[in-house]
């Protein structure tokens, strides 16, 4: 019964509230009884939280006790699973506990949040790249007509401002054997300086624009003339390596687009080598070389040209396990779900197994026995039938193949020859009588086959009326399971009997009390319409006290009436109670007295078992 407590109608409160701010706005329809709410809050949060309750799609509100229990029992079932630190049992949901279901509907309400949420962000980038594929905004269209031009700009910039050689070394001049001579000499072919010049002509020109302090120390003096001569020193060198340089010619020194595209076409797979090998020479080289003869940004660049070589390396490494770790995880997957199957399959051929040896266990041996002769016979007769088979066909084919040779012998060229070795008489007769010898033995062996396969079908017939007798046979277990259905359909059908009866008794009692209502309504509507005409006349008004007074007896007549039935009733009530506690003070016996007697019977068969063994 419902604790309907002033309590349990504030967690009530409180259930509906988290329910409607979660989203559930069918707990705000006032036609509905808590237990629909509460449970269709439930289920909704569940549902939510991507978890599956087996119940009915269309939902049926005012359901019986029955249906209340089956629908709180799935609903508990599911709690496990979504791993709900708070326990509830089905009675509870059933009989509106609110005070235990409210902790759960907490939880429930948090987590359905919490999946909504991590849900909302997923579908919102879903419905973001959907909108994408089919539509496009206006900044995009706009992005993608630029995209071209500035492609193009970006092309052509790269084009006019690309390093361009302007000079070249001359026929006849003198090989460079140190590798800093050959650097210079190659920047300065493409108008390039390279090294302390420009850096000391930068912080020349600082110098003349920041005149020196006054208290500039002799070594400082020193250092600086120092710098001064390596300056006139490397301006003389260049000028030297200038000298044996030569202005390229326009034509010359520009190679069309046409002709760079012919001789990487011709030969990109060498070009492609030497690239290669010509970087691995280049960064040994400089790892090898001092960083003294290096400028700070030529270093620098060798650094990062090294650093990205490297993360290209590493990322293509990178690619290549990740690759090999899906693959594995890809078998890996594949394994474990074999072997999940196999384990699957191996239990439930060992529960079969379990369930076949348990039956036979409770089947009689005499009719096991039986049948695993028959069993073993059937199986003889049809290894027999086989062999016959496979021995009829060697002998049918050894007869055809004699049925052959014998007409090649009977041919007319052979006849001839018999005819002529003048003894044609004797091996026609003999050939005869071959043949009837063959159809002779033939139709024996026919009539054996079909004798025995007649045989074999009747033992087939009896082992299957064996079979459909032992399965008419219930078991324990069958029995057990029949027992325990009869026994829910029993309570099934008490529940709505008593269900019903309650219906009927409540219609019963609103009847009588609309009976006596529409009574009373009509009483007090006559006297209403006659009480100013009995209070004008005093003869009038005597006779209506009369009438009152004869009212009034009639109603307490009536009262005395159903005091009278409900005091029968009471006793019909008590009469029938102390029958019930008869009744069970006799189930208590019986099912004492069943006990003692298993208990008995248990005893009787040791002992029975005893006097065996001894007998023995």
């Amino acid at each position: 019964e419902t604790r309907e407590d002033e309590e349990q109608n504030v967690k009530l409160a409180e259930i509906l509230e988290l329910l409607v701010a979660a989203g559930y706005f069918r707990a705000r329809i006032k036609g509905l009884s808590p237990f629909d709410k509460v449970v269709g809050g439930m289920t909704w949060c569940i549902t939510t939280c991507n978890f599956d309750v087996d119940v009915d799609l269309l939902f049926q509100e005012n359901s019986t006790i029955g249906q209340k229990i089956a629908l709180s029992e799935k609903i508990v079932s599911v709690l496990p699973r979504m791993k709900c630190p708070h326990q509830l049992e089905p009675h509870q949901i059933q009989g509106m506990d609110f005070i235990h279901i409210f902790p759960v509907v907490q939880w429930l309400v948090k987590r359905a949040i919490e999946t909504k949420e991590e849900m909302g962000d997923y579908i919102r980038s879903y419905s973001i790249s959907q909108f994408q594929k089919t539509y496009s905004l206006p900044e995009d269209d706009d992005f993608i007509k630029r995209k071209d031009k500035a492609i193009k700009t970006v092309v052509d910039l790269s084009d006019v401002y690309k390093p361009r050689r302007k000079y070249k070394r001359q026929q006849g001049a003198e090989e460079l054997l140190d590798e800093e001579s050959r650097i210079h000499a190659t920047l300065l072919e493409y108008g390039r300086r390279y090294g302390f010049s420009r850096q000391s002509k930068t912080e020349k020109a600082e110098d003349k624009k920041t005149p020196l302090p006054a208290g500039m120390s002799a070594t400082e003096k020193a250092d600086a003339h120092e710098e001064d001569e390596l300056q006139v020193a490397e301006e003389q060198h260049i000028q030297s390596l200038m000298t044996k340089m030569t202005a390229m010619a326009n034509e010359e020194s520009r190679l069309t687009a046409s002709s760079v595209g012919q001789i990487v076409g011709l030969c990109s797979a060498e070009i492609k080598q030497i690239v290669s090998e010509y970087a691995e020479k280049q960064s040994e080289l400089s790892a090898e070389e001092s960083p003294e003869k290096l400028g700070t940004s030529q270093l620098h660049r060798r650094k990062v040209i090294s650093l990205n070589k490297q993360i290209l390396q590493k990322t293509k490494h990178l690619e290549e396990l990740q690759s090999s770790h899906t693959n594995l995880q890809t078998r890996f997957n594949e394994t474990k779900k074999t072997l999940t199957e196999l384990k699957s399959h191996s239990e439930k051929l060992d529960k079969e197994q379990a369930a076949l040896e348990k039956i036979e266990s409770k089947a009689d041996p005499s009719i096991l026995q039986n049948l695993r002769a028959l069993v073993a016979m059937n199986e003889n007769l049809k290894s027999q039938e086989q062999e016959f088979k496979a021995h009829c066909r060697e002998e049918m084919t050894r007869l055809q193949q004699e049925i052959e040779n014998l007409k090649t012998e009977r041919t007319p060229g052979g006849s001839g020859k018999t005819l002529s070795s003048g003894e044609p008489h004797g091996d026609l007769t003999s050939v005869m009588t071959h043949d009837e010898d063959l159809d002779r033995r033939y139709n024996m062996e026919k009539e054996k086959l079909y004798k025995i396969r007649l045989l074999q079908a009747r033992r087939n017939r009896e082992i299957a009326i064996l079979h459909r007798k032992i399965d008419e046979v219930p078991s324990r277990a069958e029995l057990i399971q029949y027992q325990k259905r009869f026994i829910e359909l029993y309570r099934q059908i008490s529940a709505v009997h008593k269900e019903t009866k309650q219906f009927f008794t409540l219609y019963n009692t609103l009847d009588d009390k609309k009976v006596y209502l529409e009574k009373e309504i009509s009483l007090l509507n006559s006297i209403h319409e006659n009480f100013s005409q009995a209070m004008a006349f005093p003869a009038a008004r005597d006779q209506f006290l009369r009438q009152m007074e004869q009212i009034v007896e009639g109603i307490k007549q009536s009262r005395m009436k159903m005091e009278k039935k409900k005091q029968e009733n009471k006793m019909r009530r008590d009469q029938l109670n102390d029958q019930y506690l008869e009744l069970l003070e006799k189930q208590r016996l019986y099912f004492k007295t069943v006990k003692e007697f298993k208990e008995e019977g248990r005893k009787n068969e040791m002992l029975l078992s005893k006097v065996k063994a001894k007998a023995s």
